[in-house]
C-alpha cells in the first residue's frame, strides 16, 4: 500500500484487498492467511522464482533516456537483450500519466554546446561481427576504406578496445604483423568476420592510458602547460563555473572588473584555443 501511494496510485486499503483476491490472484499463485487480521498475503514456497512485469517509475524513466545514449556504444547482442526492457520501460511510462516522473522524458532534452555532427552509420552486420570479436577476444577480418589513400584494403585485426568519439565510433586493435595499436572508423569498414581464433592481448595496453597517453591527439603523450590569460567578466563568468581544469585559478586584476587565468590544460586545448 506505501509503495504503491508514493508512485501515487489513488486507492484505499479495502480495494487493494479486493485486487490481491480477485484479479491478481487470476496471474499469480497467491495465498491468502484469514487466520488473522489484516490478511496476510504470499506465495507458496515452491513458486519458481520469477520477475514482476513491471519497473518502477524512476527505473523507467532510466531506460527509457539511456536507451537514445546507448544505441552506438553496446554490441547489438546486449541491446537485443536489453530491448524487452526499454519496450517495457515506454508501456509503463505511457501507462503512469498521472505520475510527474512520467513526463520528465517528454520535457527533458541533452544539449551540446555548438553544432553537433549526425553520428555516422554503421553497418548493422559490421557492428555485431566487430562487437563480437571483442567481447570474446576473437581475430577480426575486415575490409577498410582508408580516407587518405581513397582504396580499401583487407585486414586482420587484433581488437584491442571501443571508443565513441562525438559523432563516429572507432575500433582499437593491432594489425597482425605489427605492433601499434590503430584506429578504426566503424562507418569505414565495408565488410567484418569474426575469425574463429583468439585475438592476442595487447601487451601493457590498457585504454584509459592510451586515450590520456595522446590516442586521438597526437603520437606520443600530451603534454601539460601553463596558460595564462586576462579575461572579460562574462569568460570569468563562465569560466568559474564550468573550469579549463582542475588546477585553475582566477584573481582579480586591480583597477577593472577583468580577471587573470591560470590553469594547466593539455596541449590540445592550448593550441585550439
Amino acid at each position: 500500500m506505501q509503495k504503491l501511494k508514493a508512485e501515487q496510485f489513488d486507492l484505499d486499503l479495502r480495494t487493494l484487498q479486493r485486487d490481491l483476491t480477485g484479479r491478481l490472484g487470476l496471474d499469480f499463485p497467491l495465498l491468502c492467511d484469514e487466520s488473522q487480521r489484516p490478511y496476510r498475503w504470499s506465495f507458496p514456497k515452491d513458486t519458481p522464482q520469477f520477475d514482476l512485469p513491471a519497473l518502477d517509475t524512476p527505473t523507467a524513466l532510466a531506460f527509457a533516456l539511456a536507451e537514445s545514449h546507448l544505441g552506438k556504444l553496446l554490441p547489438p547482442c546486449v541491446l537485443k537483450l536489453l530491448a524487452p526492457h526499454f519496450e517495457l520501460a515506454q508501456r509503463q511510462l505511457q501507462s503512469l500519466q498521472h505520475n510527474t516522473l512520467a513526463h520528465w522524458a517528454k520535457r527533458v532534452r541533452a544539449l551540446p554546446n555548438g553544432k553537433a555532427l549526425q553520428p555516422a552509420t554503421v553497418n548493422d552486420a559490421v557492428w555485431s561481427q566487430v562487437a563480437t570479436a571483442l567481447l570474446e577476444a576473437r581475430q577480426l577480418e575486415i575490409v577498410y576504406q582508408s580516407r587518405s589513400k581513397g582504396n580499401d584494403k583487407c585486414l586482420r585485426i587484433h581488437p584491442a578496445g571501443m571508443v565513441s568519439r562525438h559523432s563516429v565510433s572507432y575500433l582499437l586493435g593491432t594489425v597482425v604483423g605489427y605492433s601499434d595499436v590503430r584506429q578504426f572508423a566503424l562507418h569505414r569498414i565495408q565488410q567484418a568476420t569474426c575469425l574463429e581464433v583468439a585475438a592476442q592481448d595487447q601487451p601493457g595496453f590498457e585504454i584509459d592510458h592510451y586515450l590520456h597517453g595522446g590516442g586521438f591527439n597526437s603520437t606520443g603523450p600530451v603534454a601539460q602547460h601553463s596558460m595564462i590569460a586576462d579575461v572579460a567578466p562574462t569568460i570569468a563568468w563562465l569560466l568559474k563555473e564550468t573550469p579549463l581544469s582542475a588546477e585553475q585559478t582566477l584573481t582579480p586584476l586591480p583597477g577593472t572588473d577583468w580577471q587573470r587565468l591560470q590553469a594547466r590544460v593539455p596541449m590540445c586545448l592550448w593550441y585550439d584555443s
